[in-house]
């Protein structure tokens, strides 16, 4: 199932006080970016993020879900109306996005 272009612009508003996000669409999904770092994305219409250190301490309660077939497990985002809490989420989870090594 693909996600709707009105949850991505939901999410997108929702994040909108913050500088440089940014997505791309991929096969009825789409990828959001922080400040060009892949921080997660939106999947059959459930905001998830990549499950880094300061993303599971911030959400240790958030369920691990696939994004699609075959993909690593995810954090799924339920407080997505709480413009305050994303913007700390993405700022928190960045340095360690930042600070990943390239394979």
């Amino acid at each position: 199932m693909a996600s709707s272009k009105d949850y991505l612009d939901y999410i997108l508003d929702q994040l909108s006080g913050l500088d440089d996000i940014s997505y791309r669409a991929m096969m009825g999904e789409y990828i959001i970016y922080y400040r060009g770092k892949i921080v997660g994305g939106i999947y059959d219409d459930r905001f998830l993020v990549k499950p880094v250190k300061a993303a599971v301490v911030m959400m240790p309660d958030a369920d691990m879900e696939l994004p699609y077939e075959g993909a690593k497990k995810m954090l799924l985002v339920d407080d997505v109306e709480n413009r305050e809490f994303l913007r700390e989420l993405l700022d928190t989870m960045y340095p360690e996005l930042t600070a990943r090594k390239k394979r």
